[in-house]
């Protein structure tokens, strides 16, 4: 196979053109479930929350403004082929792309340079960039998912014994949600990572949450467990916003991996309901 060489500057404009669009427009799936959510909600609260919900992403999608206002720091998914040549440096591309594109789509800027001087770097740079080689494709697949501070904050990882088992990740999954109440601005989708390392985990659960919100999980333990979290969920009656209801989560998606025989390490990354993430195939 001949190898495929990128063009740097076509990185950079495809970032800019996925910050801006990730925060104007919601997912049409996504979209979807919350209209679900609307038509059985049970409270009268929930029920107008959600509605405000969807008139919110509508007019965000029609007059091309962030569905919400805290618009989030980046986090890159970079799918590399072995066949592909890259002549400078890709990071620094993408570092272009974000700052562009939250500059150009009027998107508010979130990142400090140190997280204790808390001085903005005003450009909502730099993006954290996760990075994977693909053996024998010329491709690289690049996925934007901005994310915000109210549903990170919520987010958790713990190193469980394994003698705690499966119950023991149901009660930290449930317990964590309990304990967020509204700050994430439900309803959320919940993404879990169980396995690996401490590290491992987190990045399982973080992975989670770009799932389609429709699919299953091919593992049978990892299927059984997201419809059983599901339901535990909503029946905290956390509900839309915090504020009670039957729709806490819209979703929940376990990845796991294999891990020590004397760990169980569990995370677990909460996304709001603008649950934001496009991607591009170069």
């Amino acid at each position: 196979m001949k190898m495929k060489e990128l063009d740097l500057k076509l990185v950079s404009k495809e970032v800019e053109r996925l910050c801006i669009e990730s925060n104007y427009f919601i997912d049409e799936k996504i979209l979807d479930k919350i209209k679900s959510a609307y038509k059985t909600e049970k409270s009268m609260i929930g029920k107008n929350i959600l509605e405000q919900i969807i008139e919110n992403d509508e007019i965000a999608s029609n007059e091309m403004v962030p569905m919400c206002q805290d618009t989030g720091l980046v986090v890159v998914f970079l799918e590399v082929g072995t066949e592909v040549k890259i002549n400078g440096d890709i990071y620094n591309a993408i570092q272009d792309g974000v700052r562009n594109g939250y500059e150009k789509g009027y998107l508010r800027k979130s990142m400090v340079e140190h997280p204790l001087n808390r001085i903005n770097t005003k450009d909502n740079t730099p993006a954290i960039i996760h990075t994977k080689l693909i053996f024998s494709s010329d491709k690289v697949k690049i996925v934007i998912a901005p994310k915000g501070g109210g549903s990170e904050n919520m987010s958790l990882v713990k190193m469980l014994k394994p003698a705690d088992g499966i119950e023991g990740v149901k009660k930290l999954v449930v317990d964590t949600v309990l304990n967020a109440g509204g700050n994430p601005c439900p309803p959320i989708i919940v993404g879990v990572g169980i396995g690996g390392s401490f590290e491992k985990a987190a990045l399982l659960a973080k992975e989670a949450l770009l799932r389609d919100i429709n699919d299953d999980s091919n593992n049978l333990i990892d299927r059984k467990l997201e419809e059983e979290l599901l339901e535990l969920i909503n029946k905290t009656g956390v509900g839309p916003m915090g504020l009670g209801g039957i729709n806490t989560a819209l979703a929940v998606k376990v990845n796991s991996y294999p891990c020590h025989i004397a760990s169980l390490p569990v995370a677990i990354n909460i996304n709001c309901h603008s649950a934001r993430h496009k991607e591009v195939i170069l």
